[in-house]
């Protein structure tokens, strides 16, 4: 019977691995992201659980707990290794929370679910990028020639603007935030350590990254968007921030922040994260504003 046991895991084990293998997506920088990274607790119960270069975060409660992104699809065993090196279990993750439906941050979601049993919640338009597997035509980096595709979720609950999920006594809000996808969202959550609570923001990307010919100023077959892109980040200045988590770890200095804790000092806590992040993404998102009129400049000129 042991042996009988032993062929089965190491045959879903193998399904599992083929599984990864098919589903996986190969980019420029995606084995860098991808590399393995130790979890590593954030404040009171945010914990760290992402890999080397994509964020996730597992925020745990009595009655269950929530992760926000997935990562790449080949990030999955990664992110799964990591919650349950911290001693935590995946069947008890009740409600997975997405920031935007590119690859690189929602890859492994349906293969966490699955593992889970979770609720997937998101946006209406990343819900259905989600059930797609793809971004479509109006996302700033659609590419008709080069589409990556996802597996796809499901089931996704959509959430408003402004809406609150639950989880026990876990209060999860989500802030639209489009620009760098029109479906992005950006979460908030309190976590307490010692008596004191935190505002703990899960920020989306504000970075203005398309294809080429696309324009957040407006284009022939698309509209300006330049302004809801400022209201984004406006709106995320504005955030009550105590603790900043950037979808991408190297946005926030999150590793250089671990390094840097002490017993004595959560080099976590920064009041002013959330803005340093959003004048960041402002001054970068004029400098693409400007390339962009340089550039309309010249094809009028031609």
């Amino acid at each position: 019977m042991k042996k009988m046991f032993q062929a089965s895991a190491f045959a879903l084990a193998l399904m599992s691995s083929s599984a990864f293998a098919q589903d996986a997506i190969h980019c420029s920088m995606c084995e860098e992201w991808n590399r393995p990274a130790t979890p590593f607790n954030i404040y009171g119960n945010a914990w760290y659980v992402g890999t080397a270069g994509l964020s996730a975060v597992l925020v745990t409660g009595p009655q269950g707990h929530v992760l926000i992104d997935g990562a790449l699809p080949q990030s999955a065993p990664l992110i799964r290794r990591n919650v349950e090196t911290l001693g935590f279990r995946m069947q008890d993750i009740k409600l997975i929370l997405n920031s935007h439906p590119h690859f690189d941050h929602a890859g492994a979601i349906a293969e966490l679910q699955r593992a889970s049993g979770a609720t997937v919640a998101a946006s209406p338009h990343a819900a259905q990028v989600l059930r797609d597997g793809t971004p479509g035509a109006d996302d700033p980096q659609y590419d008709p020639k080069e589409r990556f595709h996802i597996p796809k979720v499901d089931k996704v609950k959509e959430v408003l603007d402004g809406e609150t999920l639950s989880v026990g006594p876990l209060r999860m809000t989500v802030h639209y935030t489009p620009g760098h996808t029109p479906g992005g969202t950006t979460w908030t959550w309190q976590s307490c350590e010692k008596g004191k609570c935190m505002n703990m923001v899960y920020a989306d990307s504000l970075t203005a990254v398309s294809t080429d010919g696309f324009y957040y100023s407006g284009g022939d077959h698309y509209p300006d968007r330049s302004a809801s892109f400022r209201k984004t980040i406006d709106k995320v200045a504005n955030l009550k921030c105590d603790i900043l988590i950037a979808a991408h770890p190297s946005f926030g200095d999150l590793f250089g922040k671990a390094a840097a804790r002490t017993a004595d000092n959560n080099s976590f806590i920064d009041p002013d994260g959330c803005r340093k992040l959003a004048a960041s993404a402002g001054r970068n998102f004029d400098t693409r504003l400007e390339r962009e009129r340089e550039q309309k400049a010249k094809a009028i000129a031609h």
